[in-house]
Parts: structure tokens; C-alpha cells; sequence
């Protein structure tokens, strides 16, 4: 038997409704907030991700990269900032409108040791604000995905807050954090020990006990921040706490990927284990033009939807019932399917979701599908109604039924609130 490859599931139908609820609800909201919809490529050309990225990052070294027909390097997208900038630049949209707002949703991949809360394919919600450095643009995307999180009904959970600086000011942060790893080597693990050589910042990122232990003497970077990056911070956390968005600095957070800069957030579910990020993002005003564009100031997020649904799980929050009624159509005969057909043509055309039974299934078995569907509502078509011109139309949580005539259809869909 084929089976799925490691690290990548099947979404089936049961589960599926959880995440069109979230893409829903994210949708709405974020329109409110004028947001846009936008969809990117699932591949791009292997360079953008390495310019932007960066090389020596988790998604970079753990890219999907292939070669088409023509020898070129493609790589599967690990994350979808970079693929907007790109068309932001390709399409030219920086002179259309000073503030761009676009918000995604899809499928990313990284080649990564599966493991819970993290997949090889994932799915992420997120959102790009291109055109404005106003710390006001940070205030209002932070409280924007924490409005969205308590529209779901999460409340187990935290933000983090911090500035890295721009690339002036954090270069001197960087050498100073570098020595003090460097002095501090032999009791990190290999991989910080790598990482202190050539991405330094990211060492800050290890989960390793021992290697936290050393990370939280560490100089922080805010006594490093220049004048400009130190009143832009300041803006912010005095902007979040007006709009009354709780958050605590951790001078020690980054974040994953090379274009960041400034203000940088994630927020934390306080339910789940190593894997406990469900959003992150920050400002990447270098990016646009790293990717010659012209100079352009930008921020976004991103949110990990199985983490998501994970933590809301942890929470007890399930998506709320379908608002739309559904009927399942029992039929028991070759005549009673004739009728069946033509009362779900009538309840389709009245906007019903309607099934219809199409096998030579019993009441029994017809019965209890309904039931490991949770279906509420069922209309049963047998020989006697046919006679008599008749349907029974019973309500499966309450156990009440009653008989409608065939002229008097219209009361099935005024019943269901159609």
C-alpha cells in the first residue's frame, strides 16, 4: 500500500471544518482592517528564498529544492514573505498607494524532523503591510491577530515583544553577543556553537536547558539600539498599552529568519509544549530593496494554523456549528429514489444542503450514518409516502417527526430557516 510521505497529513473531512473556520474568521476580520487577499506561486526561484531568508537559517538550509526540465533551481516556498515582496516588486505596486496591505493563506514546506507541532508541508495564515515605518503600522497588526485569537475564543496565551534594531545599531550588538559566546563556547551545544560563528542572533533561539541557561546573562540589545530604533520601540510598547494589548519584552527574543528588523513579536500558548509559537512576525524594512525594490518599510506575521488548532483544542474551542442546515434524504426503494431525487432538486434550488441516499441501504444503516454525521435533520421516503404523496420529516436530537404532504414542500425549507 502508498502511503503519505513523512511528515505531511491528509486533512479528511471531520477535520477539515476546523480549518475552514479559521481561514473564515481570519478573512473577515482582517478585510474589516483592509486587508486584502492574495496568493503566490507554491514555488519560486531557489535564489529568492536565499537572498531574503537567508542561507544559513532553519528554512534555508531545509529548503525543498529541485531543478525543472531547463536546469533551473526552484525551490517549494518554506514561507511566504518573500514571494509577496517579489510580486510586490515584479507588478511594480509600489506606486499605486503608499500603504499596501495583503493578507495569505497556504501551504509551506521545509524539510524538517517531523515532530509534533511541526510538519514537513504546514499551513499558515498571514498578513503583509508594505509602505509605512509608523510604529502606529506594529501597534495595529499586533492588536489585529490578538483581536483574532479572542474571536476564536483562545485566551491561554502571551506575547513577546522586542526590537533587534536596524542593521546599523545591531551589527555592534552582534559582535558584542559573539564575544560572549565565544567566551562561553565549550558549555554550548553544537549547534549554537555553529550558529554563534556565523548567524549569532539566532543562538538566542535554542531551547537547549544548558544552552538557556548561558543565553539569559547575555547582554540584551537594547542598550545597543540607536537613537532611532530606541523612539520607534518606545512608540510601540506605549501605543500597545494604550490600545490595552498586554505584552512583556524579552530582550533575548529573534527571529528565525534573516530580513527582520525592529520590532519583532511571537505569541506563545501557554498549553502546548516545545513547540509553542503560534504566531510570529516583525518588521523587514530592508527587504524590498534586498530584493531591488525601491527603499520601502514593511512588516507582517505569520500564523502556524496546526499549532492554532492545537492550542485551541488544549482549550476545549471547536468550531461552532455549520450555519446552514443539512438534510439527509432516506430512501428505501427503486420508487421511493425517484421521489427522493426530485424533493432534493426542489431543497437545492431553496439553498438546503441536502444528501440523498443513492445505495440499497436499510433504515437501520441509512439511520445511523446520519447519526455519525450529526446530521440533525432527516426526510424518509418509503413505499407508504410514496403512496400517499407524502414525506416524514424527523428531527434526529429531539426524536420529533411529523408528516408533510407533497404539495406542501415549501415547509420543509421554512422549518429548516431557509
Amino acid at each position: 500500500m502508498i502511503r503519505s510521505p513523512r511528515g505531511v497529513e491528509d486533512i479528511l473531512p471531520l477535520r477539515i471544518s476546523s480549518y475552514q473556520w479559521v481561514e473564515r474568521e481570519a478573512s473577515l476580520l482582517f478585510s474589516r482592517y483592509g486587508y486584502e487577499e492574495m496568493r503566490t506561486p507554491i514555488f519560486e526561484q531557489t535564489d529568492l528564498f536565499l537572498r531574503s531568508i537567508g542561507r544559513e537559517t532553519d528554512a534555508g538550509k531545509n529548503m525543498y529544492t529541485f531543478q525543472d526540465k531547463k536546469g533551473r533551481s526552484l525551490s517549494l516556498r518554506p514561507e511566504a514573505t518573500a514571494s509577496i515582496i517579489r510580486a510586490y516588486i515584479q507588478h511594480k505596486l509600489y506606486g499605486e498607494e503608499d500603504l499596501w496591505r495583503v493578507y495569505y493563506m497556504g501551504s509551506m514546506f521545509r524539510y524538517e524532523r517531523p515532530q509534533r507541532g511541526r510538519l514537513r508541508e504546514f499551513h499558515q495564515i498571514g498578513v503583509e503591510t508594505i509602505g509605512q515605518g509608523s510604529p502606529w503600522v506594529d501597534v495595529e497588526l499586533v492588536e489585529m491577530v490578538v483581536r483574532f485569537f479572542k474571536g476564536l475564543g483562545l485566551s491561554h496565551f502571551y506575547i513577546r515583544l522586542n526590537s533587534i534594531g536596524c542593521r546599523g545599531c545591531r551589527a555592534s550588538y552582534e559582535k558584542e553577543l559573539k564575544k560572549y559566546l565565544e567566551f562561553h563556547l565549550d558549555s554550548l551545544c553544537p549547534v549554537c556553537q555553529e550558529r554563534a560563528r556565523v548567524n549569532t542572533l539566532r543562538a538566542l533561539d535554542c531551547k537547549n536547558d544548558k544552552c538557556q541557561s548561558i543565553i539569559r546573562e547575555a547582554p540584551g540589545i537594547e542598550g545597543y539600539l540607536c537613537e532611532s530604533c530606541l523612539a520607534h520601540f518606545e512608540k510601540v510598547r506605549r501605543g500597545l498599552k494604550e490600545v490595552g494589548v498586554k505584552f512583556t519584552v524579552d530582550p533575548h527574543l529573534v527571529r528565525g529568519l534573516d530580513y527582520y528588523t525592529r520590532t519583532i513579536f511571537e505569541i506563545i500558548s501557554s498549553n502546548l509544549g516545545a513547540q509553542d509559537a503560534v504566531c510570529g512576525g516583525g518588521r523587514y524594512d530592508d527587504l524590498v530593496e534586498d530584493l531591488e525594490g525601491p527603499p520601502t518599510p514593511a512588516m507582517g506575521f505569520s500564523i502556524g494554523v496546526e499549532r492554532l488548532l492545537e492550542a485551541l483544542e488544549k482549550e476545549g474551542i471547536a468550531p461552532p456549528p455549520g450555519g446552514e442546515p443539512t438534510v439527509y434524504i432516506v430512501t428505501l426503494d427503486g420508487r421511493s429514489q425517484i421521489k427522493g431525487y426530485e424533493l432534493a432538486n426542489f431543497l437545492r434550488s431553496k439553498g438546503v444542503k441536502t444528501q440523498l441516499n443513492l445505495t440499497p441501504k436499510g433504515l437501520s444503516s441509512q439511520l445511523k450514518l446520519v447519526n455519525r454525521k450529526k446530521i440533525r435533520w432527516t426526510i424518509i421516503v418509503g413505499e407508504k409516502e410514496v403512496k400517499e404523496k407524502t414525506v416524514i420529516l424527523r428531527d434526529m436530537e429531539s426524536g420529533k417527526q411529523e408528516t408533510i404532504e407533497q404539495g406542501k414542500w415549501n415547509e420543509i425549507s421554512q422549518k429548516l430557516g431557509r
